[in-house]
């Protein structure tokens, strides 16, 4: 109607700031696109076909196995690249934003006594930098991302790895090991030293760095009843100790620590694990959250919108806290045996149990989207607008048959475990959506199918 009011609705500075406000390219000029409201619309309609994807199952799928390193100890991911370690001392990465997958066997590096087996693998962490693999005599690798795969450096402990710790960001290892608590890291120069050690008085079980430190490192370990902040240069800080309350589970982000605790009622039928809140500044506990009769397993807070924090529990629940109320906003009935891990973004939950069982969950209507199962427990999950990872990891690391004398190297499929990497993306090609299986053709005869009962199993779908 108006030619003026036209030409400002059509200004290129008014859809370029809409776009940067709903979260869109932050990171362009408002040079890079010659129209800003077409560049909305687009990120808009690809945002909408991500959540119909997600919601539908609708994305390619793959399988993470690496045969020869029989079965899985520990996996971890960061930004889509996966790092796994095996039995066979094997650390093995996958980088799932490329097209086919492939990405390097890291090597460990040899000291003069190492001619025998490599000891198993015990954790694994990786960030955007760094690798990191613990091994079962106490050895831990670190390699550079950039580098490639021999490791820039080893460190040993005398005694077993209780738990393993590597910043989101930045170069800083922490290790457990007995009652020492080590934190490495490189200097100025790029040489790796020991930034710090601790002697605490229990025995650790959950390790965390805290994330977005300017300086030296500053760590948060669990050991048992005990929650300690540990500072470079100062004595180990108690955050948290109440005898015979131990932690079940840990989680850290910029300025808060969360985690889980077993405290015991008067009463038999008490509900007494709760979720405790802590300022990472001040050291006070701001939030008591949670009445449950069964322990709280895992805790996510540093991936959950702000305020938000989501749990999970042995009593088969996935909760979901404000931080600014006390009660829960929503309880999914969600595993049979527990849950082992669990995220959230601002529409939808992930999370694993010990069956086996991944779900997906709608978080406002509180309905189950859809589930995938595999034989072992869940033991990692993580997902970011497009893609997800699931890993089932084996409780048993030693099954009969793939002994070390064996002359079979490789276990068995089903003793294995496996990792998943699923992609919702919109720009799948549609053959890869389908699941291997049914991309087979009548020009096969015969095949393995699975166990999965189709009418015709070889058709083209």
């Amino acid at each position: 109607v108006s030619r003026t009011w036209k030409v400002l609705a059509e200004d290129e500075v008014l859809w370029y700031r809409l776009c940067q406000q709903e979260g869109y390219l932050l990171d362009t000029n408002i040079s890079d696109y010659s129209c800003w409201k077409l560049a909305l619309k687009n990120c808009r309609a690809r945002e909408r076909t991500l959540k119909t994807n997600w919601k539908n199952r609708i994305g390619a799928v793959s399988q993470l196995r690496y045969e020869l390193g029989r079965v899985l100890c520990d996996v971890h991911s960061c930004d889509g690249v996966v790092i796994a370690g095996y039995t066979s001392g094997d650390v093995r990465l996958w980088d799932t934003r490329t097209w086919d997958y492939t990405a390097p066997v890291l090597e460990p590096m040899h000291g003069p006594g190492d001619a025998g087996p490599q000891p198993h693998v015990s954790f694994v962490k990786i960030n955007s930098s760094l690798a990191v693999a613990a091994y079962e005599d106490g050895t831990i690798s670190v390699w550079s991302l950039m580098v490639g795969r021999e490791p820039i450096h080893r460190y040993q402990h005398n005694q077993r790895i209780q738990a393993l710790g590597l910043g989101s960001e930045g170069a800083a290892v922490a290790t457990a090991s007995g009652f020492e608590v080590r934190v490495e890291s490189p200097n100025d120069r790029g040489f790796w030293q020991t930034t710090e050690t601790f002697e605490i008085q229990k025995l650790v079980n959950f390790l965390s760095l805290v994330p977005d430190v300017t300086g030296r490192p500053v760590t948060i370990a669990a050991a048992e009843d005990i929650v300690y902040l540990l500072k470079a240069e100062n004595p180990a800080k108690i955050l948290h100790s109440v005898y015979g309350q131990p932690v079940t589970c840990l989680d850290v982000s910029a300025r808060e620590a969360a985690f889980g605790v077993r405290t015991f009622g008067w009463l038999l039928n008490e509900p007494n694990q709760v979720v405790l809140i802590y300022n990472l500044e001040t050291s006070q506990c701001l939030k008591k959250m949670g009445n449950s009769m069964g322990d709280f397993t895992c805790v996510n807070l540093r991936n959950s919108p702000p305020n938000m924090l989501v749990t999970g529990n042995k009593d088969r629940r996935v909760r979901v806290f404000d931080l600014r109320r006390s009660e829960s906003l929503c309880s999914l009935y969600a595993h049979q045996l527990g849950v082992s891990a669990v995220q959230m973004d601002d529409w939808k939950i992930v999370s694993g149990g010990e069956e086996g069982l991944v779900c997906v969950w709608d978080q406002r209507m509180g309905t189950k989207l859809w589930e995938m199962h595999a034989r072992h427990p869940v033991r990692h999950v993580w997902f970011n607008s497009h893609s997800l990872i699931t890993a089932n990891v084996p409780d048993e690391r030693n099954p009969r048959g793939v002994g070390i004398m064996d002359d079979d190297l490789t276990a068995h499929r089903k003793h294995q475990g496996i990792i998943y990497a699923y992609e919702f993306s919109a720009d799948q090609l549609p053959v890869e959506s389908v699941l291997p299986i049914c991309r087979s053709s009548y020009d096969e005869v015969t095949g393995y199918n699975y166990n999965i009962g189709l009418a015709v199993p070889y058709d083209n779908i």
